[in-house]
């Protein structure tokens, strides 16, 4: 589940998480239905939104409950004008619910997040010394795709270790064998 959380308007933010995916052309928003239905926003049930636009001032007024019944209910999540405190709320929050958290930033505002979450990721060119400082991978090239490959990369090493583990264990038993019954009936 990829959420989206920036310092940017929800306009604009809405209009990018479309454009990249994260938001799915078929999903609607709250306000999006009410639109469609020319009711006011408020008459709309919010569970019939799959996606939802936040803004940073709507989060601070939230109860932890209420993040947790966001973060529940809907697939498609974008927070828009969050502070560094907020983003560090959402990655708390989103550890409530037993998702493992990964956190890209390039500013001194992302770091709080970037060290709170269970992988932090910085950008290499564009990031700041902070960012860097307080994440656990640093993207060099700025390119999401590095993660992918960086992931196929580690999980292809730790195959390879395993099966290396496994042989050498397997080739040193008949090597000390003959060695341990030497030392347990002191024969040659």
């Amino acid at each position: 589940k990829v959420i989206m959380v920036t310092g940017d308007h929800p306009i604009t933010a809405k209009a990018i998480a479309r454009a990249v995916g994260i938001i799915s052309e078929e999903s609607e928003t709250v306000e999006d239905i009410s639109q469609r239905l020319g009711v006011p926003v408020e008459v709309v049930n919010p569970r019939d939104a799959r996606a939802c636009v936040v803004h940073g001032g709507d989060l601070k007024e939230m109860s932890p409950e209420q993040l947790d019944n966001l973060l529940r209910n809907h697939t498609e999540i974008v927070f828009a004008r969050t502070s560094p405190q907020q983003k560090l709320i959402i990655v708390e929050g989103c550890q409530r619910q037993g998702a493992i958290v990964a956190v890209t930033g390039d500013g001194v505002n992302d770091s709080p997040a970037l060290k709170k979450a269970d992988i932090g990721v910085a950008m290499g060119i564009a990031g700041s010394d902070v960012s860097k400082q307080a994440a656990d991978m640093i993207l060099l090239d700025d390119n999401f795709a590095s993660i992918v490959t960086g992931v196929e990369e580690g999980r292809l090493i730790f195959d390879n270790l395993k099966k290396s583990i496994a042989y050498t264990l397997t080739s040193n038993i008949p090597e000390i064998t003959p060695f341990l019954m030497y030392l347990l009936t002191d024969t040659p």
